[in-house]
C-alpha cells in the first residue's frame, strides 16, 4: 500500500524472493504508467519490476485475500487511506508498518493510527531502520528493526522478508522503534543544517550524538527500552539520514542552510521529507512528557521561518553546559 519509493521497493524485494505481490498506489496516472513501463519512473526509475509484481489502483483488488499488509505511505496519509482499506483487510492477516513519523495534532504512532482503523485484534509489526529506498531495490545489504508483540507475528515478517541482502532483527519494543524512525528525521534536518553551513565534522558528530540523546530521553518517557534506540531503529538509522547524500531530510536542512524558503523546497520534490511534519508534533509530545527537546526545538523555529539557520545553531551552542548523561 502506497507507491513511493520505500513501497515500491517493498514491493519489487517481496516479488523477487517468491511472493505474489501487489502494489497498490492511489495516483492511477503514475499506477497506469507503471504499468506500461514495468518501472516507477517516479520513484524508482532504475528498477525493473519482476514478472510476479502486479500493479493497481483498485484498493478491493490489491487486498483481496492479501495475507501481508504493508503499508508504506506517508504519516499524514496513514489514517485515510487505513480507514479506505479497512472493509478489504482480513481479519486473520497480518499489516507491516513500513511508515516513519507521528500524527500532528493527535500525536499517535502510525501502528496505534493502524489500530484504531483496522481493529484492535490487529495482527501487526513494525519495520524500520537504515534503509534507502534504492539501495534495497539494489539488493544493496540492508538490515533493519522488525517490532510485534505478537511472537508468531515476528517470525512470519522475518522468514517472509528475509534475503540474502535483507535482514530483519526482532524486537517487542514497538515504542522505541517507532520514535526511533520518526525523530530521526528532525536531527537529520539540523545536520542538513550544519553541512549547508560548512560547520565541519566535530559539529555534525556532537549533533548526532546529541541528537541520539534528545530521541532517547523521549522514547523512554513514552515507554520505550533505552537499549532499543542504540540498535538499527535508533543509531543507525540516524546516522544514515544525518550523513547521507540521498537523505530528504538532510537535504532540507542543507537548503535551508543555503537560504532557500522552506515552501520552494517543498515543492521541488515529490519525496515526503517526514521531518518536516514530524518536528511539531515532536515537541508535543515532548510537552505531554515532560522532556526537554532542544535540537528539535530550533529546528522548528527555523521551519516556522522565526528564526534563521545559523542563529538556531548558535543557540543550541550556548546553551547551559549539563552532565552528558542529561
Amino acid at each position: 500500500m502506497g507507491a513511493g519509493g520505500w513501497g515500491t521497493a517493498l514491493a519489487v524485494h517481496l516479488a523477487r524472493v517468491g511472493h505474489g505481490a501487489c502494489l497498490w498506489g492511489r495516483d492511477a496516472s503514475l499506477v497506469a504508467d507503471m504499468r506500461v513501463r514495468q518501472v516507477n519512473a517516479v520513484y524508482l526509475p532504475d528498477i525493473r519490476f519482476p514478472p510476479r509484481l502486479e500493479v493497481t489502483a483498485d484498493m478491493a483488488s490489491a487486498l483481496d485475500g492479501a495475507e501481508v499488509v504493508v503499508m508504506a505511505v506517508p504519516s499524514h496519509g496513514t489514517r485515510d487511506i487505513a480507514r479506505a482499506a479497512a472493509p478489504f483487510v482480513d481479519s486473520d492477516a497480518i499489516v507491516v508498518s513500513a511508515t516513519k513519523g507521528l500524527e500532528q495534532h493527535t500525536l499517535f504512532r502510525v501502528s496505534e493510527i493502524l489500530e484504531q482503523e483496522l481493529g484492535p485484534s490487529l495482527r501487526l509489526a513494525v519495520v524500520s531502520g537504515p534503509s534507502f529506498a534504492s539501495e534495497l531495490a539494489r539488493e544493496l545489504p540492508t538490515a533493519v528493526s522488525v517490532a510485534s508483540l505478537d511472537e508468531a507475528v515476528l517470525e512470519v515478517v522475518q522468514a517472509g522478508f528475509r534475503a540474502p541482502y535483507f535482514r530483519l532483527y526482532g524486537t517487542n519494543d514497538i515504542v522505541g522503534v517507532e520514535i526511533g524512525g520518526a525523530l530521526k528525521n528532525v536531527i537529520a534536518i539540523a545536520a542538513g543544517l550544519v553541512e549547508g553551513l560548512g560547520l565541519g565534522h566535530n559539529a555534525l558528530a556532537g549533533l548526532i550524538t546529541r541528537g541520539l540523546a534528545e530521541i532517547s530521553r523521549l522514547a523512554c518517557a513514552a515507554g520505550a527500552r533505552r537499549e532499543t534506540l542504540s540498535g538499527l531503529t535508533g543509531l543507525g538509522d540516524l546516522v544514515l539520514t544525518c550523513t547521507s547524500g540521498p537523505s530528504r531530510n538532510r537535504r532540507v536542512g542543507i537548503e535551508l542552510a543555503h537560504g532557500r524558503p522552506l515552501q520552494d523546497i517543498i515543492d521541488g520534490t515529490r519525496m515526503v521529507a517526514e521531518g518536516v511534519r514530524t518536528t511539531r508534533a515532536a515537541l508535543d509530545l515532548g510537552a505531554r512528557h515532560g522532556v526537554e527537546l532542544p535540537i528539535a526545538a530550533q529546528v522548528a523555529e527555523l521551519l516556522a521561518g522565526r528564526k534563521d539557520p545559523r542563529a538556531a545553531l548558535v543557540e543550541l551552542m550556548v546553551r547551559p553546559q549539563r552532565a552528558e548523561a542529561g
